[in-house]
């Protein structure tokens, strides 16, 4: 007779509902269990590229603190999640490329979101939890659909990582004032953000933050920022005005390159601002004017070039140089003006090259007037050099409307083709001996009749008519100074 055993004695527990759930536990849209955990936290590639999970239930006995990177790494099919309260953070690549991932519920507690966390997914909106004091880099990069961010009244963010939001749907941004740096390419190719309020605790502004955000027409720049980093706003091309507050130092290269749309820039009076980097407002077509602050010592190379509505300029004391090209291809350009305590020292290659000037005067603290400095400027009628110049470039008033012109006595040196294609000069007065003309054809191309007024008692000069000089046939030298 076979034995059966009796079970009568044997206690079993009634189930539980509120018991403590102490492993995770991930599941596909027909409910069934993809993975688990042996405790609550997740480790790194936990479903990593799992196509079918759907939802995922945390561990609710507090012992979820981590979440690995990669945890949930191309899970294309989930579509929410709720992050536990004792997360800490959100570590590197933890939701990237989960492309049907819309939304996400943080219960508090996060203090970081790592590097490429939520990289490609499908998010529409974002809140970011008081708690978190760092985006880290890529963290939201190719959210397409991420039209909103918002940090919390008593935001903890201290730093936005490169590349955070780059390429995202975004159409405004209100950076808290508790962020201090926002860093390289941070909101790059946002096509669809039209507003940006940076906070006053930020200090710099990264290289390309703001590049190509082609629908942004209004940035208010925080009153903590001493740097606005190269190509910050690069092509942002609907950005109409800008304000630099008085705390900025510098303006890097390119920061507002291509804003074609930039009408107004202003400098507050107390600015602090030393230096306008290399192409800083390049193609900014739609300026008109603008006021350089005393505060200025240096325009770069191309800072203004092909700003062909810009139609006059004030070079204040303190600027000491202005780079090659500074204002070349300025089309509308008719007045530069120069203050009585000018402290330029040279005019740069092409610095005013096509431009539409119709007088200058060269401050005396100028020693150089660098090659192509002026050339093309088919309007310059009048030039006034100062005494202090001692070298004049090559081609540097070419292609000039100059009837006349007054060469000083400290000029020791003349480059080739100086005055080159000046079909209406006439008349040179020139206080220099011959030897000052180190190049060829100065004065090729000049009026058929040049006449040339020396001084009296250089030697160097001989008196007469139809002399050759310079590539000009037909000169006359009057010795009458």
């Amino acid at each position: 007779m076979p034995f059966f055993p009796q079970f009568s004695n044997l206690f079993v527990p009634p189930f539980d509902p509120n018991a403590p759930i102490t492993t995770s536990r991930a599941f596909n849209s027909s409910g069934v269990q993809v993975g688990s955990t042996n405790t609550g936290d997740i480790p790194e590639a936990w479903v990593q590229a799992e196509t079918t999970v759907t939802s995922v239930t945390f561990a609710n006995d507090n012992s979820v603190t981590s979440i690995g990177n990669y945890a949930f790494s191309g899970c294309s099919a989930l579509t929410s999640i709720t992050i536990p309260s004792g997360v800490t953070s959100i570590n590197g690549s933890t939701f990237l490329n989960c492309s049907s991932l819309s939304s996400v519920t943080f219960l508090g507690g996060v203090t970081s979101i790592g590097n490429y966390a939520f990289k490609s997914t499908a998010l529409t909106s974002i809140t970011i939890p008081n708690s978190v004091t760092s985006i880290g880099s890529y963290a939201f990069q190719s959210c397409t659909s991420l039209a909103s961010v918002t940090f919390t009244a008593t935001s903890s963010v201290t730093s936005i990582g490169i590349y955070a939001f780059q390429g995202t749907g975004l159409t405004s941004i209100i950076i808290p004032n508790s962020v201090t740096s926002i860093d390289d390419y941070a909101f790059q190719s946002c096509t669809s953000l039209t507003t940006a309020t940076i906070g006053n605790g930020v200090t710099s502004i990264g290289s390309s933050a703001f590049q190509d955000c082609t629908s942004l027409a209004m940035a208010t720049i925080g009153t903590g920022v001493t740097s606005i980093g190269s190509s910050a706003f690069y092509s942002c091309t609907s950005l109409t005005s800008i304000t630099i507050p008085n705390s900025v130092t510098s303006i890097g290269s390119n920061a507002f390159y291509d804003c074609t749309s930039l009408a107004t820039v202003t400098f507050t009076p107390t600015s602090s601002v030393t230096s306008i980097g290399s192409s800083a407002f390049k193609y900014c077509t739609a300026l008109t004017s603008i006021t350089i602050p005393n505060s200025v010592t240096s325009i770069g190379d191309s800072a203004f070039f092909g700003c062909t509505g810009l139609t006059s300029i004030t070079i204040p004391s303190s600027v000491t140089s202005i780079g090659s090209s500074a204002f070349s291809s300025c089309s509308a350009l008719a007045t530069v003006t120069f203050t009585a305590t000018s402290s330029l020292t040279s005019i740069a290659n092409y610095a005013f090259q096509s431009t539409a000037l119709t007088s200058i005067t060269i401050p005396n603290s100028v020693t150089s007037i660098n090659d192509f400095a002026f050339a093309q400027c088919t309007s310059l009628a009048t030039v006034t050099i100062g005494t202090g110049v001692t070298s004049i470039g090559a081609y540097a008033f070419r292609s000039t409307a100059l009837t006349s012109i007054n060469i000083p006595s400290g000029v020791a040196s003349i480059g080739s083709k100086a005055f080159y294609y000046c079909g209406s000069l006439a008349t040179v007065t020139c206080r220099v001996a011959q030897s000052a003309f180190t190049g060829s054809d100065a004065f090729k191309y000049t009026a058929f009749a040049l006449t040339i007024q020396a001084r009296s008692t250089d030697a160097s000069w001989t008196a007469g008519t139809g002399l050759t000089f310079q590539g000009n046939t037909n000169v006359t030298v009057i010795k009458n100074l």
